[in-house]
């Protein structure tokens, strides 16, 4: 009886710490930022429940709707590629040929790179003074630098193409793994009435892959609508000319630090940037559901 009183409690005691890490690190600053998003907060002070005053000024903030635009505008721009690129990629690598594995390692080398070094290198890249530019000007292609980092819409497909770049090999591993469960048989079987490489990647190899496509949709979606270094690095602080090119994440970062954070405010943002991305991921669910029937 004591033996298996004691049972009961014993995979609790393996669950209990990491349950506190979920509670102490997401559950309870999810639950606080909620709280805080109805309240006047300060960095400095504040605090009183203001009911749905922050919505209400973030109805008719300019600055969140150029946000919301922007990072709406990153996934359209980022998406397509990362769903199509990588696989194309993954088609090419997953061939048995000789040094084959240099090739996959170089395509995954930028996923573990820091982002900070990306960004690094690729200020150095583009910027009007960059590599990019200097090789341009000294081939005669171009007469003055291009602003990829000081023009409003440059500096945003800049900052999508380092999305992209560093994004390619994590969901090339992922189109890889998933070529491996594509069962050969089929292929055979085409193979045997005749039907060409392309005829099989239409016809056997994309209908398998379907659900890891919409799996990468996702994936790069929340990613992209979350976007927050890429840009910050390549635009600075002041997220481009104007703030122009502020992405919702900068905004809330601009807005809940410094002395005069104003975390309410940052707070209700947070909690639209939390539906909106809760929001697309049941948009895309459902959308999968309904092509399942």
């Amino acid at each position: 009886m004591r033996i298996a009183q004691q049972r009961w409690f014993t995979p609790w005691l393996f669950l209990l710490p990491g349950l506190a890490v979920v509670i102490g690190f997401s559950l309870f600053p999810f639950l606080n930022t909620v709280v805080l998003a109805f309240t006047d907060a300060k960095v400095l002070g504040g605090g009183h429940f203001t009911g749905a005053d922050n919505f209400v000024r973030m109805v008719r903030d300019p600055a969140f709707w150029t946000a919301v635009g922007n990072s709406a505008l990153y996934i359209v721009g980022v998406v397509p590629p990362l769903v199509v690129l990588p696989l194309l990629l993954a088609l090419l690598v997953e061939r048995k040929l000789p040094g084959i594995t240099f090739f996959r390692t170089a395509f995954f080398t930028p996923v573990i790179a820091s982002i900070v070094v990306v960004g690094l290198i690729w200020t150095w890249l583009l910027d009007t003074r960059g590599l990019v530019n200097d090789v341009l000007t000294a081939l005669g292609v171009l007469k003055t630098p291009i602003p990829f980092l000081t023009d409003q819409w440059l500096l945003l497909v800049s900052a999508m193409l380092v999305t992209v770049w560093k994004g390619l090999g994590y969901y090339m591993v992922i189109y890889l793994a998933a070529l491996g469960t594509v069962p050969k048989d089929l292929h055979e079987a085409a193979q045997v009435d005749g039907a060409g490489w392309w005829r099989r990647l239409f016809s056997v190899t994309l209908p398998a892959l379907r659900p890891t496509m919409v799996l990468v949709a996702v994936l790069s979606s929340v990613s992209a609508f979350r976007v927050f270094s890429e840009v910050y690095l390549l635009a600075g602080q002041a997220g481009g000319p104007g703030g122009a090119d502020t992405t919702l994440v900068m905004l809330i970062q601009q807005v809940g630090t410094g002395l005069t954070g104003d975390l309410g405010y940052s707070s209700a943002l947070s909690v639209v940037l939390f539906v909106l991305t809760l929001g697309l991921l049941l948009a895309t669910n459902r959308l999968n559901r309904q092509e399942d029937l």
